[in-house]
This record gives C-alpha cells, structure tokens and sequence, in this order.
C-alpha cells in the first residue's frame, strides 16, 4: 500500500464567525491509500481551534506505518493503531480512515452508504449555516441558501435575537442555531431557548461551556428545544458521558478520528435513545460524501462544506431537494476534477 499527502487551503466564501474565534480559510490535508490499483481518497479538515495543522499532520502521517492495514481492513485495530501513535490529532486519522473506507467499497464494488446498513431514502435534509455577522451580510448570505430546507444559525454573542429576527424577515424555514459555548447566564439561556420556539427553532447545540455539565443538564431538562452536545462530544467515550447532560449529540468525522468511530458513536447513542446530528467543518466533497453516506442513520445533518467555500478540488455530489443524493458508486462515490 502507498500514502501520499497533499496540504491544501480551503478558501471560504465569507468570513466565518462563532461566538469565539472566526476565519477566512481552513488547512486542509488531502490523503491518498493506493492499493492494488486502487485508490481511496480521504481528507482531514484542522480548524484553527481544534489545535490540527499541516505541520502536524505531516508530522503525524510520517509515523504511519501502511504495513499495518491488511487487507480485509480491521477497523477496530486500525483506529486503536492509529490513536496509539499520538494522542488527539483526529482530523488526520480521520482523513486515514476515510481513504481506507473509500478503498474498501471500491474493493468490494460496493457505496461506503451500503457498508454501514445506511438508506438512502433516510436521508435528512441538511442545514445551510450562516456565521455571526451584520444584518446585511446575512441577507446576502440567505440569498446562497435557496434549495436549503433548514437554516442553521451561529450565535452566542449580545446580537443573537437581531440575527434570528434579520432571518424571519426574508424566510420561515425552520432553524437550528449553535453558541458554540457562548452563552453564560443559566436564566437568559432558559429563556432565550423559549424565545427561540417561538421563532422556530428545531434544536440548539451546546449552548453553554462544555466544562459546565451541571448547567447543561439544567437546561437540557427545562428546554422547549432539544439541546445537542457539541464540543462536549468528540469520541466515542464521551457519548456515554452526554447521556443525562444532552437531549442529543453532533457526531462530526473530524472529531471522531473517522466514519468508523463516528459509527459507533451513533449506535451507542441510538442505544441510550440520544438524538443524533451528524456535522461537519470546512470540507470538501471528500469527507462531505463520507459524512452522507452515515446521515440517513441520525436524525439531523449539518453537512454543507462545499457550499461555503470557493475551491473545492474535487466535483460537486449529488444534491436535491435539500438533501445529499447517494450513489452506487463503489466507496464514496468521490469525483475528480481533471487537475487532480
């Protein structure tokens, strides 16, 4: 088997701003497993804060033995190999992961989707998201939205009901909204979450700090919307840990380490009866085909990276009526462009 590993920069189409940080592009390591004339494609998309580069993800992928990954691949071994070579570093084991899953559909001629009992049919809409900005640069970016279903709205900042009231000018279609941890007083949380019923809203993910799970329970229990860990909910321990502290939790591939991890994130939590979101970062159609092919198994989706960048490497999948179209192409169903 043969690596190899490109850094790329993923440009966004407009600043993009949560409650704490904001960006304009996002390091991107495109990742590629050769193997008996074959070739998965994989992708680890390191957003500033989750502490992931170029550096160390080379760093990270220089240590990889591909000796190890033995075909018919053994995930369970290959995810507990990978995190016993460094810990953290998720985003790059997660493109590893996902080039050896594209691999093994196209060697057995079958969709990544099919592997993992996923239906099409199943499939939830996604949500659009639009990052904390002025009223006018909203507007411009609701425009982006038409053909989306749902909006997903960042907030966690003192414009919070500007932002959602700017929305309700222009559409009624339903919200999700994300603090990204950004809101601190446990009584304007309660009510704000009432507030955001009433101008529909379907869920609210991680409202207040990860660290706080006391408040967080408090207002999962009391709230008119189910509330979704988010930055409290990496790997596949901390699902157990979100049970009597979240109504639900978003399962992201570049938090996980990968689709199997994140498959086994949504099976547990299906057994502890948590609702499920599966999310992304900045990413391209790679790790978006990946991330599809497990969203008819949850209830919610927020896979919308390559509508909110400007070059994307690989061609557009398949999407209608607000929702990812699944192939029966072998693997991922990933589509190069000519330059790559």
């Amino acid at each position: 088997m043969k690596l190899t590993y490109q850094p790329f920069e993923l440009e966004l189409k407009h600043a993009f701003t949560i409650a704490k940080f904001s960006r304009t592009s996002t390091p991107i390591m495109l990742v590629q497993l050769e193997y008996e004339g074959y070739t998965g494609y994989g992708e680890a998309s390191m957003v500033p804060y989750m502490g992931e580069s170029h550096q160390s993800a080379a760093a990270f992928l220089r240590k990889v033995d591909v000796a190890k990954f033995t075909y018919p691949f053994d995930f369970a071994f290959i995810n507990s190999y990978l995190d016993g070579l460094e810990a953290g570093q998720p985003a790059i084991k997660a493109a590893i992961d996902i080039a050896l899953h594209d691999l093994n559909g196209k060697l057995l001629n079958q969709p990544c989707w099919h592997l993992f009992d996923s239906e099409p049919a199943s499939m939830p809409v996604t949500s659009f998201t639009i990052g904390i900005d002025t009223p006018e640069m909203v507007l411009k970016k609701l425009k982006e939205a038409q053909g989306f279903k749902v909006i997903k709205v960042k907030l966690g900042r003192d414009s919070d009901k500007e932002l959602i009231e700017t929305i309700r000018t222009v559409t009624n279609v339903p919200l999700y909204v994300d603090a990204n941890q950004g809101w601190t007083d446990l009584q304007q949380s309660l009510d704000m979450t009432y507030w955001l019923h009433e101008h529909g809203v379907q869920l609210i993910e991680q409202p207040i700090i990860k660290t706080d799970i006391e408040s967080n329970a408090w207002l999962s229990e009391r709230s008119p919307i189910p509330i979704i860990g988010d930055e409290s909910v990496q790997r596949l321990a901390d699902v157990t840990k979100a049970y009597g502290v979240y109504n639900g939790i978003n399962v992201k591939l570049m938090k996980s380490a990968g689709m199997y991890e994140a498959h086994q994130m949504l099976l547990l939590a299906k057994k502890l009866g948590l609702k499920t979101m599966i999310g992304c970062m900045s990413e391209t159609s790679c790790a978006t085909l990946a991330a599809a092919s497990l969203a008819p198994l949850c209830d919610w989706a927020d896979v919308d990276g390559p509508f909110l960048t400007t070059n994307n490497p690989y061609a557009m999948p398949g999407f209608e009526h607000g929702k990812w179209v699944l192939s029966d192409d072998a693997g991922l169903g990933l589509k190069t462009l000519p330059q790559w």
